[in-house]
């Protein structure tokens, strides 16, 4: 076997090409676009290269055929809040061989350890939580857009390497074909119509003061719960829209107030993996026209629930229940749309975990963020629950 550090142009299309010689008979995997991963690893295009690094490596066997790949990085910001200095592991693709698996393990290891990082978590993306996050172990249906899927076999590639599970997550599906429980509609009904609540969906004419409102929302929210956090700034919220503009309905984005004070978000997009699924990670003029066709024939027909956030002094007075009272309400004027996934909930989050519940939605997939500690006698701690 050969492993080799991405480097050259021609090693960034192997690197995107391990995945589709890896996945070329999974009729369920949807291709991400090449130029998604590729931003990823662009210091141009990715923030997270201002207060970190990264790096990735293909695998190949003795006659040259694509057989592994790895990416290793560290977010240099999130060191402070640590047990000890951890690194990243993620866009992990392999044959199912273990001496492949666990070479490609032993080089990002030691690319971590030259950099003095003590552990590495994986499998990570080198960016927010909300993509690429996560090892897939139960539920191998239908990826959404940006969410982990891999092979059923990498589960034991990890725990035989000795990574040990740092915290669970689940993705939440809610058929909304069904009729939500009405005690819950009656109890979200009571909360978005309380006196001083205000609820409105995103539109592009106000997205100037949408932006900063959300922004306003997300920092203070955030800033309470992630020991690393960083001010999310207007322009990355701006530039997030406009790249989903094309598939972005105004009425899956939500904003609460309370006496005009932005006190609470909520985020959802369509399920573009169902257009997605049909170009094969690549976007070329044709692709174009046919991902417009196939969006103009209501292809999408599942929304993914990307984040739900409330300020601390706005928190467990039930506005979380109000915001999918306003999507039930939404979904009745868009009966293409059939599902919801909520994705993902972290087993450290009990009290979001028991509103999906409430909804009517139900755990559809199972996924394992893993940590590995290189002091192998050191104590190993899970992500500690919320309250």
């Amino acid at each position: 076997m050969q492993i080799s550090e991405v480097k050259s142009k021609t090693d960034k299309t192997r690197f995107l090409n391990v995945a589709r010689e890896i996945y070329k008979n999974d009729k369920v995997w949807v291709c991400p676009p090449d130029k998604d991963i590729n931003s990823i690893f662009d210091p141009q295009s990715n923030v997270f290269y201002l207060h970190g690094e990264a790096s990735r490596w293909i695998l190949k066997d003795n006659k040259g055929n694509l057989i592994g790949r790895i990416a290793a990085f560290i977010n240099y910001d999130k060191q402070g809040a640590e047990d000890q200095p951890t690194g990243g592991v993620g866009f992990f693709e392999c044959i199912d061989d273990e001496k492949a698996a666990f070479k490609l393990f032993d080089t990002a290891k030691c690319w971590l350890e030259e950099r003095k990082m003590e552990a590495m978590d994986g499998p990570i993306n080198f960016g927010e939580t909300d993509k690429y996050w996560g090892l897939l172990v139960d539920g191998f249906t239908h990826p959404s857009y940006e969410v982990a899927y891999n092979q059923p076999y990498y589960q034991k590639f990890f725990e035989d390497y000795g990574f040990k599970t740092y915290f669970k997550q689940e993705g939440f599906h809610l058929d909304i074909s069904k009729p939500i429980d009405e005690r819950f509609l009656k109890i979200a009904s009571w909360v978005a119509k309380k006196p001083g609540y205000e609820f409105k969906h995103f539109t592009w004419k106000d997205e100037d003061k949408f932006v900063q409102d959300f922004c306003d929302v997300y920092n203070e929210a955030w800033e309470s719960f992630k020991e690393d956090f960083k001010p999310l700034k207007p322009e990355y919220i701006k530039k997030t829209l406009k790249k989903a503009k094309v598939i972005l309905k105004e009425e899956f984005v939500w904003l609460a107030y309370f006496e005009e004070k932005p006190v609470a978000i909520y985020l959802m997009y369509p399920d573009v993996n169902q257009i997605f699924k049909h170009l094969n990670g690549k976007l070329h003029f044709i692709n174009l026209i046919r991902f417009l066709n196939l969006k103009r024939k209501k292809t999408m027909t599942r929304a993914r629930g990307v984040l739900m956030g409330v300020i601390p002094k706005f928190q467990n007075l039930g506005i979380e229940s109000a915001f999918i009272y306003h999507i039930n309400e939404v979904m009745k004027e868009m009966p293409e749309y059939k599902e919801i996934e909520f994705s993902w909930v972290g087993d450290f989050n009990p009290k979001m975990r028991k509103i999906f519940i409430a909804v009517g939605s139900v755990p559809a997939k199972h996924y394992i963020t893993y940590r590995y500690l290189f002091d192998r006698n050191k104590e190993f701690k899970r992500f500690p629950i919320t309250s």
